[in-house]
């Protein structure tokens, strides 16, 4: 990774009116040592308590080897949702936390969705085009859309929330916040639909029993009467909020866990191992789990995220109370009504007209090319108008792979793929997708899909590719440069915001995140 001058991000940082480079040194300084009378100790950054997971970054695979790339579906949101908390608090993301395919897939993408009537519930839209960071090489989008929530309906829904009332919850960016998504999602639901509590601290109980949303108020009084304290016993809460669950469960409708914590597991069973087995039990029984995670500090983002895609849910992170509203109203329903589950994606790249390729992201959602017929193998769910983006960079059977200092080195003389490849001859890459309906079995058949895009389909002009085609690669590199893939290269930064500055367009999202880019640039330069 290219190293960035100070002077040149002070220098750009003051033309885009990002304030004075000497807040951003206030801000590195930390506090004084009250026993050192001179010499200033520097504070930790609060998120450095946060305990995250490396998942490293994907090296260039040689497709005449290995033409094959397999993954799961993934929606979750939270990596994003972290650097949007952190970039508030005058921080930069921890680079282990920093999940590329999460920040993609944070942004709505214009794409077109199947017909109501479409026995396939999603649609598939590539779009390919010269780089305009990585000399030589094309960019490929993968962009799928779910069936929107009005073409499928709101189903009967049964919701237990586990809420984590233990000490470390205590602060205001914590439990007040999960007290304002249990109270916005009773504005979501319908009357007939089921709300459960449960709460765990140094034990656990059932504070309301499944209950129909008609009751609002005896609801809400339940809710705004929770206090913060004691050790965290969150397994056992687990436990008892599937069996409220299982007592509400709804034949056909939505059965669903959302587990509310800033995941400090520290009583019972609290290793990740054994949390995920605990949970993938449990899933069996067509009970479902989302985790949302509180505050900053300590942060338990990986046991999250495992357990989360363990429970066949969603995972994010709620920083405010704008954040806690905009999640309850804009994707808790989409996101539990399942148009898909067990979604896999398996991209055939042509050794004819491909010497190598690189997924941008997805590191932990690797699946063995092998199981993407293996209907057994659980993998990712998609909600209701839910857009999932993934991205290449793809070297040309004619090109040469880039020499990067720290990533793997390719193995030009790798044994060749000797099988037979479902790749026609004008083809660039077939992009398969693999699912099955969402009340199917582990031992049910999938169903699967395809699309295929031309060599004669790549754009040598970036320019003129779609404005979410322009918007999803900028985010991807500025994803890269936050986690120091050896990829990156900070002397992009320019181009890259310049890139999201012209294509936000009037979107509150894409808004905030040139303001928070913006931010992040000074941040960048004391790294």
């Amino acid at each position: 990774m290219k190293t960035l001058k100070l002077i040149a991000i002070g220098c750009m940082a003051a033309a885009l009116g990002c304030g004075d480079d000497s807040d951003m040194a206030m801000d590195y300084m930390g506090a004084y040592h009250p026993n050192a009378g001179r010499a200033p100790v520097e504070a930790p950054p609060k998120n450095e308590g946060d305990n995250y997971e490396a998942v490293g970054t994907n090296p260039y695979e040689l497709a005449a080897a290995d033409p094959f790339s397999t993954f799961a579906a993934d929606v979750d949101t939270a990596s994003y949702d972290i650097f949007r908390r952190d970039i508030g608090q005058g921080l930069l993301p921890v680079k282990a936390g920093v999940r590329l395919e999460e920040y993609v897939n944070y942004f709505s993408y214009d794409y077109s969705a199947p017909d109501a009537d479409s026995d396939v519930p999603f649609a598939i839209a590539l779009e390919a085009a010269d780089s305009p960071f990585t000399a030589g090489a094309t960019t490929l989008r993968i962009g799928i859309k779910g069936k929107r929530l009005e073409d499928v309906g709101k189903r009967p829904t049964n919701l237990v929330f586990l809420i984590d009332i233990s000490g470390s919850m205590s602060s205001s960016d914590k439990l007040p916040l999960v007290q304002k998504v249990l109270t916005e999602t009773l504005e979501v639901l319908d009357a007939d639909d089921t709300v459960a509590i449960v709460t765990y601290a140094g034990s656990t109980g059932v504070a309301l029993a499944p209950t129909k949303v008609s009751e609002k108020a005896a609801i809400a009084q339940t809710i705004n009467s929770f206090a913060a304290g004691g050790s965290t016993a969150g397994a056992a809460g687990i436990t008892l909020a599937y069996q409220q669950a299982e007592a509400a469960f709804l034949e056909g409708g939505i059965n669903h866990v959302i587990l509310c914590t800033d995941g400090d597991f520290n009583v019972g069973v609290s290793s990740t191992t054994s949390l995920v087995e605990l949970i993938e039990q449990k899933r069996k029984s067509g009970i479902t789990l989302t985790a949302l995670g509180f505050g900053m500090g300590n942060l338990n983002d990986a046991m999250m995220e495992a357990v989360t895609n363990a429970g066949n849910g969603t995972y994010g992170v709620i920083s405010d109370i704008d954040q806690a509203i905009s999640y309850v109203h804009k994707r808790l329903i989409s996101g539990l009504t399942f148009i898909a589950k067990d979604m896999k994606i398996q991209v055939v790249f042509n050794p004819e007209k491909v010497l190598a390729y690189r997924l941008l992201g997805y590191e932990n959602r690797a699946i063995a090319d092998e199981d993407f017929d293996n209907d057994a193998v659980d993998a990712g769910e998609v909600g209701a108008g839910h857009t999932v983006t993934a991205l290449y960079e793809v070297i040309g059977a004619d090109g040469a792979v880039p020499v990067v200092e720290g990533a793997a080195a390719l193995d030009l003389e790798a044994a060749p793929y000797e099988g037979e490849l479902d790749v026609d001859g004008d083809e660039l890459v077939r992009v398969l997708v693999r699912w099955k309906d969402t009340g199917a079995s582990e031992e049910d058949a999938a169903h699967e899909t395809a699309s295929a895009l031309t060599e004669d389909e790549i754009t040598d002009d970036f320019a003129a590719t779609s404005a979410d085609f322009r918007w999803a690669t900028a985010i991807a590199a500025f994803a890269e440069i936050l986690k120091a893939s050896p990829y990156a290269d900070d002397e992009h930064l320019g181009a890259i915001q310049a890139i999201v500055e012209a294509n936000a367009g009037d979107a509150p999202q894409r808004e905030e995140f040139v303001t928070l880019m913006a931010k992040a640039l000074q941040l960048l330069a004391a790294r």
